[in-house]
């Protein structure tokens, strides 16, 4: 395979699949340098870092929970050029999470309607900014969320429990 000229390296990137007892599964609305994006909380491991160990730094840091990182469900088998930064490979890596105290949940700040931001949250255009939603098992769809690799990962999802 011919690489893309613009392509100078790769990202790792690690993200957590977390359902509470009633079926739903937390994502992350992000704005994102003027872009909007619903994907599953996680993001770029840094040096040093195993995968699991990046994710429960990201949820601590996107979420407030200290979870545990249970079985992996898929690593990125594709070339997919990434969504934040074009001169970027990008590869991802999906595991279940729970966090280690259930009470925590209820504790989230979550939001009931997509890409629900104060005005501050979304000001600069170059700014980021993210906020918490449940989807329910039905409203969970590949359309619901918006990163190509998400989308494979909630189709395989839907179907391993069809």
């Amino acid at each position: 395979m011919q690489l893309p000229p613009n392509i100078t390296k790769f990202t790792i990137r690690v993200y957590g699949i977390l359902q509470d007892n009633e079926q739903r599964v937390l994502v992350s609305d992000e704005y994102i340098r003027g872009d909007y994006f619903t994907k599953f909380p996680g993001g770029g491991m840094e040096l040093g870092e195993g995968t699991r160990d990046c994710l429960k730094r990201e949820f601590m840091e996107e979420t407030g929970l200290d979870v545990t990182v249970g079985a992996h469900i898929y690593t990125t088998d594709y070339f997919q050029v990434s969504a934040f930064k074009n001169t970027d490979q990008i590869v991802s890596i999906y595991y279940f999470v729970q966090p280690n105290n259930m009470e925590a949940l209820a504790g989230l700040p979550i939001k009931t309607t997509p890409f629900d931001f104060t005005p501050a949250q979304v000001a600069d255009p170059m700014g980021q900014s993210e906020v918490l939603r449940w989807l329910s098992w039905n409203e969970f769809t590949a359309n619901a969320v918006s990163l190509p690799i998400d989308k494979i990962v909630v189709n395989m999802l839907k179907t391993a429990t069809v």
